[in-house]
């Protein structure tokens, strides 16, 4: 056989049960749950660690955004070219054992530098679980159903940040905040066994019309260049980032914006953000993949028109929010921001995983979350502390309350992203060799 092995998909599917491929995707969204689980329980934590540790807002913004995501999306290219020509397997269960024990050694930290490595090694260990992830999930599922298997995947987010905000919310106003890292880093170690021991590496290409498990792999430069040539994968690159610009400063200060304009506790925080990050926003995530399934069959561009449109519709919802005087209209009015923003997770990943050849998927995965992750996650919490540091001398312990309301409104851009990738997204699926008839 050839170097560029070629044989029929049907032939090689019949190694791998329905029963085990949604085994398989339950295990991903369980490794993914503890990933957002230990990068998230610091939003909780900020205010205890703030007046424990000295910490300005602008060092917490460090600690939550610059601080993870520059070496996440790092060390996140490296890993993911290797999980394009090695067993992604042993890349995910590696990494969990290392971001979960770094997860445990924020606990031990006695000052913000030893933190701030601690966070360092969090992100290094965390960069090994999305790219090699999504590109297990493409070559168990076909084009048809990813967008699904892709939300079910992203529903680590909203319960990883539930189980963050409960967990970290009882357990700091109980046990303290260094018990809460020590409590949710130890049990990904015993995850990361499982993972190694039942999950089975799959030929590539497994869901398309042909298994290229062998050949050349692409040059991270021809890889760039293929996706940059896209003009929709700018697009919806850019749409994510600056939608993630927004969720990661949000969420990350959400907690500490309720405690002082409102002086709720921490495992009242707890309580009511984990009910509306686990419940409202993984039903916004499964909606937002079962809708772009259902309807791009019709159309595929509906895959960014959901996206970019329930951005929009989050935005006036959240200028009432942040501006109500009552904890509970603050919570109410942020039910239906918390549901459409979650609307983009699956089909986006779905877009990314369409536009990218077979070779080259955790390799296209990783650029996606180097821009989501650089811009979102390493911009957004830092932008959010600062401008609550600048607003700080005019409006008090309330500077925070107009610093986030400020950062939302970037939704509008992020938006404006989608809708414009539309114009493209068909002619550029098209042109992707690798892909079968939609």
């Amino acid at each position: 056989m050839s170097l560029s092995e070629t044989l029929p998909a049907p032939q090689a599917a019949v190694a791998f049960s329905d029963n085990y491929r949604r085994y398989v995707l339950g295990i991903l969204l369980v490794v993914f749950t503890f990933n957002f689980i230990d990068r998230q329980i610091l939003a909780i934590l900020l205010q205890p660690i703030k007046q424990d540790l000295g910490l300005s807002d602008t060092q917490l913004g460090l600690l939550t955004g610059i601080a993870f995501s520059l070496f996440y999306v790092s060390f996140g290219i490296p890993l993911a070219r290797l999980a394009d020509r090695s067993s992604r397997v042993n890349i995910i269960s590696g990494a969990l054992v290392a971001w979960s024990t770094m997860t445990a050694l924020c606990g031990l930290a006695q000052n913000f530098w030893q933190l701030l490595f601690a966070r360092i090694g969090v992100g290094i260990g965390e960069a090994g679980c999305i790219p090699p992830s999504q590109s297990l999930i493409s070559d168990y599922f076909a084009p048809e159903k990813r967008a699904m298997a892709l939300s079910i995947f992203a529903l680590g987010v909203p319960i990883g940040v539930m189980f963050g905000f409960l967990v970290g919310g009882w357990m700091e106003e109980y046990f303290g905040w260094r018990m809460a890292f020590l409590v949710v880093g130890l049990p990904g170690i015993l995850l990361a066994i499982i993972v190694r021991l039942t999950l089975r590496e799959p030929p590539r290409g497994l869901s398309e019309t042909t298994i290229r498990d062998h050949g050349e792999q692409p040059s991270m430069r021809e890889v760039a260049r293929y996706l940059w040539g896209l003009r929709s994968f700018r697009h919806v690159a850019f749409a994510a980032a600056l939608h993630a610009f927004v969720g990661y400063g949000v969420v990350s200060w959400l907690p500490s914006f309720l405690a002082r304009s409102y002086q709720m506790g921490g495992a009242e925080i707890g309580t009511w953000l984990a009910l509306l990050a686990g419940i409202v926003g993984g039903l916004g995530t499964v909606a937002g993949g079962w809708l772009g399934d259902r309807y791009a069959k019709k159309d595929r561009r509906w895959y960014v028109w959901i996206s970019g449109i329930t951005i929009l519709l989050a935005v006036p919802f959240t200028i009432y929010a942040f501006l109500g005087g009552d904890k509970y209209w603050t919570l109410a009015m942020y039910i239906l921001p918390t549901f459409f923003g979650a609307f983009y997770h699956g089909p986006t990943g779905a877009v990314i995983q369409g536009l990218a050849q077979v070779r080259m998927r955790a390799i296209s995965a990783a650029l996606y979350v180097l821009m989501v992750n650089l811009i979102g996650l390493g911009l957004g919490p830092l932008a959010v502390g600062v401008i609550s540091d600048l607003l700080a001398p005019a409006y008090g312990v309330e500077s925070l309350r107009y610093a986030l309301l400020c950062v939302f409104l970037v939704n509008i851009w992020s938006a404006l992203h989608y809708l414009f990738a539309a114009k493209t997204l068909r002619a550029d699926l098209d042109s992707n060799p690798d892909r079968i008839a939609a």
